[in-house]
């Protein structure tokens, strides 16, 4: 039978633990059913978890009995910030849910030239990264910025060890790129792909610029492989 994992701010280091947000609540006693004696996984986003056991179930809480403690070594060894275009409709969606579950470190939302959308919710997002990280066994919870413009990101990113610029002009993807490097940004346009200038741009400023192969991907698909391969 399949343990539950949940994430958030809990203090693993007493011997018991009780849940008063509302939110894990409805979780835990309407969505999951679970009960007295059920054992569940509580992570404390800081690579910390413990095998707890559900002791008591009141109206407004559960308090759950620590039964071992370990560390999480399930994340990836490269730090891996996406840098993606904002999508229209449910593809960004997509984007923060799958690269987290394939070990995106950060999620930075960029405004590029070529961006039809340039807002985001960010609240739901941060539930769909929270799921996510707990769904796929993550020991932490990706961050999501607020958008930026592209000018900014390329800024920023200038502290990466590296930094791919995914676009279909660019050579093959070659992974020994990534053997001395720590902490990865990965580049990912919009629908209509990057405007010349911004190629022109990140090529000035020394990123490696990069191709997932010669089919053509949409771009939810890519920033979801360009995070997997960069990641592991």
């Amino acid at each position: 039978m399949r343990i539950h994992r949940f994430v958030g701010n809990f203090d693993l280091s007493r011997e018991r633990v009780r849940i008063t947000d509302r939110e894990f609540l409805n979780q835990i006693k309407n969505v999951l059913r679970l009960s007295v004696g059920n054992d569940v996984i509580l992570g404390d986003g800081k690579l910390n978890e413990a095998i707890a056991t559900i002791a008591e179930v009141g109206s407004d809480f559960v308090e759950l009995e620590v039964v071992s403690r370990g560390k999480n070594e399930r994340e990836p060894k490269r730090n891996v910030i996406v840098y993606c275009s904002i999508l229209k409709g449910e593809h960004f969606e997509l984007v923060v849910e799958k690269t987290t579950e394939v070990g995106a470190r950060e999620i930075v939302p960029i405004v590029s030239k070529r961006t039809v959308k340039l807002d985001i919710r960010k609240e739901r997002l941060e539930k769909i990264i929270k799921e996510a990280a707990e769904q796929s066994g993550r020991g932490i919870v990706p961050s999501l910025r607020d958008p930026i413009r592209f000018e900014k990101a390329l800024e920023e990113a200038g502290k990466n060890d590296l930094n791919l610029f995914f676009d279909s002009q660019g050579k093959p993807f070659d992974t020994t790129e990534l053997e001395k490097a720590k902490t990865v940004g990965v580049f990912v346009g919009p629908e209509g792909g990057w405007d010349e200038n911004e190629l022109k741009i990140a090529k000035k400023e020394e990123f490696y610029i990069a191709s997932l192969g010669p089919l053509t991907l949409r771009a939810e698909t890519a920033a979801v492989v360009a995070t997997y391969l960069t990641a592991h």
